[in-house]
Parts: structure tokens; C-alpha cells; sequence
């Protein structure tokens, strides 16, 4: 004779999170979701990645991953700056840098977040969408745009080129990384880390304060190549 209902089981699927994680406003659940949207977006790529799939790898409903990100671009988005914390964050709380050191230091920083396998899968994950879908690369240059060249632009100061001395340091590392993790490209690919440094930062600090080039004497290249500068003046006769 049975003594009584039977008790609800107390296990759950695997994969799936606690009922606690997936409650509204559970900080867990959106770290979560990220997580899961960084797998999607690494293994699918941008195109193919959808809020179907990454609700599913996070084990919770698609409703709940609209409810803390809404569209695939915004969630995206949210992936973006979460894999690029760690190096935005920093810039930060730079001011105590010396602007003539900032080179050193911010090519260091930037090299760190890449050289440490926990937060580079996030990062390549990122890149590796960017690469392949415009909509992807589009969110990423917006991302870089307003949380990684400006905050450089505005630790420079007021030279008037100063965004472009930003986005000329920023492409600098950016380009590199990109080489070295994602094309794998020898040697850089395997150089040591300590090594790339002293050779980046002295680059990224001329980049950064370095003095601005002399255009009055600059030859036009629009306008194509001059024949005297090209050998076009030597006498064939002679």
C-alpha cells in the first residue's frame, strides 16, 4: 500500500541549469547565456548561430535569452564586450600611466588578455565571426570604435590627429593578433610573447606620440608615380 504521492524527482537533464539560474534577473543565467552564445558564435559562425541554438546550449528557454539581450546583433554584441573586458577595462583605470609609457603598458595589457587561453577562446570565437559576416564585422568595428580606440583617443589629449594616432596603435595590436592567433602566421605565431612586446610597444608609442610626418614634401602618390623618381629620365642612348 503505498504511504503517500510520490516525491518530485529532485534531478534534472543534463545540460540543463538549476531552476535558480534561470530565474529573471539572475546573474547567472546571463553569463550564461553569453557563454553559450560565444560556443554558438566559435562552432557556427555568425550566419548560422541563432537564438534557437544558443538558448539551447545554455538550457533555457529563447524567451529568456530576447528577455536579457533581444536580437542575435545585440546578443552578439554583449559577447563582444564581455570577451573584450578584461583590455577595456584596464584602459580604464589608466590615468596613472605616464602618457610616454602608455605604449608599453597597453601593448603589454592587450598582448596579456590574448596570451592567456581563458580569455582568448572568447576572443577568437569574436574575431573569427567578424571575419566571415559583414553584420558581425560591422558590430565589432562599432565595439572597437567606442570602447577601445576611443578611450585611447581621449588618453592622448587634444592633438588634432589624435583619433587617428588611436586607430593607427589599435591596428598595430589588433593586426597582430590577428596574425599570430587567428591565421597563425611563422614566426610570429610562435614568438614569445616578451619578445613581441619590446618590439610592438616602441611601434604603438610612435603611433601614439610620436611626431607627425612631414607632408610638405610628401610625393603624391594619387597622382602616380613621378617618371624622374622611376628612372624615366635616364637616357637609354647614354
Amino acid at each position: 500500500m503505498s504511504s503517500g504521492p510520490t516525491p518530485p524527482a529532485t534531478g534534472r537533464r543534463r545540460g540543463r541549469p538549476p531552476r535558480t539560474e534561470a530565474a529573471d534577473g539572475s546573474p547567472a543565467t546571463r553569463d550564461l547565456i553569453l557563454a553559450a552564445a560565444r560556443e554558438e558564435f566559435a562552432e557556427r559562425g555568425y550566419d548560422r548561430a541563432s537564438i534557437r541554438g544558443i538558448a539551447r546550449v545554455a538550457g533555457v528557454n529563447q524567451a529568456l535569452v530576447h528577455h536579457y539581450f533581444g536580437t542575435k546583433e545585440q546578443v552578439f554584441g554583449a559577447a563582444v564586450a564581455a570577451a573584450a573586458a578584461p583590455a577595456t577595462d584596464n584602459l580604464a583605470h589608466s590615468a596613472d600611466v605616464p602618457l610616454d609609457e602608455f605604449g608599453r603598458w597597453f601593448t603589454g595589457v592587450f598582448l596579456g588578455v590574448w596570451e592567456n587561453p581563458v580569455t582568448r577562446a572568447p576572443l577568437l570565437a569574436i574575431a573569427r565571426s567578424a571575419i566571415t559576416n559583414d553584420t558581425a564585422a560591422g558590430i565589432f568595428r562599432g565595439f572597437l570604435g567606442a570602447r577601445l580606440v576611443t578611450r585611447i583617443t581621449e588618453r592622448i589629449g587634444d592633438a588634432p590627429d589624435a583619433r587617428l594616432r588611436a586607430e593607427l596603435a589599435a591596428a598595430q595590436l589588433v593586426g597582430t593578433m590577428l596574425l599570430r592567433y587567428i591565421l597563425r602566421v611563422e614566426p610570429l605565431a610562435s614568438a614569445d610573447a616578451s619578445e613581441l612586446i619590446d618590439r610592438l610597444a616602441p611601434a604603438v608609442q610612435h603611433h601614439l606620440t610620436g611626431p607627425s610626418p612631414d607632408r610638405g614634401g610628401a610625393p603624391d602618390y594619387a597622382a602616380g608615380t613621378d617618371s624622374s623618381s622611376a628612372g624615366g629620365s635616364v637616357d637609354s642612348g647614354s
